[in-house]
């Protein structure tokens, strides 16, 4: 991909959660315009509160307010507030239906001292600690005690004459599309749970981005951005490259190109590495200290000439690929214990299927905090590895010369071309004509089973 310009959303994406900025992020931000690769951000918030994070990181330009007010370091490209009627009515609706609601201008947002302490790092900050399920009459009462200590900031009458580019009102996901409703010539994102952004009609980050494009000679296929809420959708889904971090909602890790990892475990230098806009030390590659692990990746770089130096998740469709290889192999099993009976293999095939349902259920029930989707994923798969180093246990047999033969049949794949060849449905590799001939392991296989019962018998003869 010929990646032109990079935009950064802010809390959630470049901010970590006590919003701060990684220092790998900034070193990240600094090699990318070494490139000559523009760099922005594209944020909910306003221009007063981007600039000095402009001046520090050494930005080319900011889309500020949602694509409502868009500038560089020289000068404003565009501005464009909300009209005064659908101010109006905003205005009317907060205040007949008790509603939260702040304006935002030019030097930053007024109104609502409980949004205004949202955005602070002190109640950023205090969200990531309190529990998902602090209940909600704790939470009105919080609320209720900022409200009387930061008082509603000025007279929103005489605040809505100036030049507003964007309204937050508190609700919930829930009332947005009644608010859409209500207010047709205004648009509506979500940058929190709590609460919505009003902006002018058809404002986007997208939008923004289309207007820098034509500036600065490059198309949204040019573009990679990242996000991680409601309010990036859709500007992650119509770039070029769109990436969702770690800890975003399922929404726009739906619509993402990659996910990457969390805002606070180096989520963007990790995206930058893996699309080959920061550069590995391709001469000093990871080796494992695990033997078996060495011969599969030098298996799978033979076969697609992959070598994956910089961790990164699965994703959902890589994980679904990865299962279904192992279930196959899963089934042989319970096929090879029914000893080919095939009343008592459908009966274990059955018990599978209501295992998994089980799991499901179990895992559902749990409601696990899967927004570190690195980690879940390789607990998850080192505890399937465990537990078939069990198996083994429990078999007696030592897998370390059979997995020996295993991998140098797979290796044994290659077709006369020098090529790995895939079957185009389900991706598995195909075998060269020669395989079964040359390379088929079930032999070797058993007569190193044989070597290993014979070595046990041999055992326990000295014991006794």
């Amino acid at each position: 991909m010929d990646v032109r310009a990079v935009f950064f959303d802010l809390d959630g994406t470049l901010f970590t959660t006590t919003r701060n900025i990684l220092p790998s992020t900034k070193s990240a931000i600094l090699a990318l315009r070494q490139q000559g690769i523009l760099v922005g951000i594209a944020t909910g918030r306003g221009p007063s509160f981007v600039k000095s994070l402009m001046e520090d990181l050494k930005l080319d330009f900011a889309i500020t307010y949602n694509g409502q007010y868009i500038f560089t370091p020289k000068e404003v490209i565009r501005k464009v507030p909300i009209d005064k009627t659908s101010l109006r009515e905003i205005l009317s609706y907060s205040i007949s239906n008790h509603r939260e609601v702040s304006f935002g201008g030019e030097n930053g947002m007024s109104g609502s001292s409980l949004i205004k302490f949202g955005e602070t790092r002190t109640a950023q900050f205090a969200n990531h600690l309190l529990p998902k399920g602090f209940s909600s009459g704790v939470k009105g009462t919080f609320q209720n005690f900022i409200r009387r200590l930061i008082p509603q900031q000025g007279d929103l009458n005489r605040l809505i004459e100036e030049p507003i580019y964007q309204v937050v009102m508190v609700a919930t996901k829930n009332e947005t599309q009644k608010l859409k409703e209500r207010f047709p010539n205004v648009s509506f994102t979500r940058s929190n749970p709590y609460s919505v952004d009003i902006v002018a009609k058809g404002a986007s980050k997208v939008e923004g981005i289309k207007l820098l494009g034509a500036r600065y000679s490059f198309g949204l296929e040019h573009v990679m951005a990242f996000g991680d809420n409601d309010n990036d959708i859709k500007m992650i889904r119509e770039v070029g490259c769109g990436i969702a971090m770690g800890n975003s909602s399922s929404r726009v890790k739906d619509v993402a190109a990659y996910v990457t990892s969390s805002n606070n475990q180096d989520g963007i230098v990790k995206a930058l590495k893996h699309f080959g806009l920061l550069k590995t030390d391709s001469n000093n590659p990871f080796k494992s200290r695990d033997r078996n692990f060495e011969k599969v990746k030098e298996f799978h770089q033979l076969m697609d000439g992959r070598l994956q130096e910089l961790p990164k998740n699965l994703s959902k469709e890589e994980a679904s690929h990865r299962v279904d290889f192992q279930v196959e192999e899963l089934v042989e099993l319970l096929y090879a214990a029914s000893k080919g009976q095939t009343e008592d293999f459908t009966d274990l095939v059955q018990k599978m299927k209501e295992d998994v349902d089980k799991a499901y259920n179990k895992v559902i029930s749990k409601k696990k905090d899967v927004s570190d989707t690195m980690t879940n994923e390789v607990d998850a798969l080192i505890d399937s590895l465990y537990l078939t180093y069990g198996s083994f246990v429990l078999m007696g047999i030592d897998p370390a010369e059979i997995f020996d033969l295993v991998h140098q049949a797979n290796m044994g794949k290659v077709f006369p071309d020098g090529k790995a060849h895939f079957d185009p449905v389900t991706h598995k590799i195909l075998k060269p004509d020669n395989w079964e001939r040359d390379y088929a392991p079930e032999s070797r296989m058993e007569k190193e089973l044989e070597g290993q019962i014979l070595r046990g018998f041999n055992r326990k003869s000295l014991s006794e």
